[in-house]
């Protein structure tokens, strides 16, 4: 096998290795166990429309999650707040947000996709390194472990660690500096069209989508490196 032309390999999380199949469910089934009417499909319908208030109330690049007083776990609490005033019904409980904020830190709400750990593993063959950059809380390098994905990984650069958010420059400068290389030596891949590829293009990365609808999967982005 030849080297790759890349020297490192950097990629997002959530919609890239990971998914939440059942995301609807388990908000349905902690709000109905503290007493809150919703289904699972009325449940993702309400993450999906809070999420992008939330992401027009955020300012541009920062990161929402060290941005509330209380960190991760104080914008979550604030999440479910929101989402249940769509429901019409009472505030929930700390009780329901701390649960959903474990549930969601555990390897049992997730799904890896399966093309990932046999193209991670290829990769270390060829000695290409591997770091996660995404959009994430504190939970997700536990949570990269829990799904036993951690150990190809040098690195876990989250937005709340470095206090911006893809596509703001320093989350992948910060990227580049742990991997001690240079931008054109480092390849990103992400699902987000702005956030991945024109966030890490800006720095002189190069970048592919991760567009599983359409064919361009892990596998298939990586095959030739």
């Amino acid at each position: 096998m030849g080297e790759s032309r890349y020297q490192a390999v950097t990629l997002d999380a959530t919609g890239s290795l990971i998914h939440c199949p059942r995301l609807g469910e388990l908000y349905a089934e902690v709000l109905t166990r503290h007493g809150h009417t919703v289904d699972a499909a009325q449940a993702r319908r309400l993450v999906d429309t809070v999420w992008k208030e939330f992401d027009c109330a955020t300012s541009v690049h920062e990161d929402r999650f060290g941005s509330h007083p209380e960190g991760a776990r104080g914008w979550w609490r604030r999440f479910l707040d929101r989402l249940c005033e769509h429901l019409g019904g009472r505030r929930p409980s700390r009780f329901a947000a701390a649960e959903l904020y474990d549930r969601f830190g555990q390897a049992a709400a997730w799904e890896v996709y399966p093309e990932v750990p046999n193209v991670l593993s290829r990769l270390r063959g060829r000695r290409v390194r591997l770091a996660v950059v995404a959009n994430w809380d504190e939970r997700l390098p536990l949570l990269l472990a829990r799904l036993g994905l951690a150990e190809y990984f040098e690195s876990v650069i989250t937005s709340q660690g470095t206090g911006v958010e893809k596509p703001h420059p320093l989350i992948f400068q910060t990227a580049l500096r742990v991997l001690e290389l240079e931008p054109a030596e480092v390849l990103h891949l992400g699902d987000r069209p702005f956030e991945d590829v024109e966030g890490s293009e800006a720095v002189g990365m190069a970048a592919g989508l991760i567009d599983r609808p359409h064919g361009a999967d892990l596998e298939s982005l990586t095959r030739r490196l």
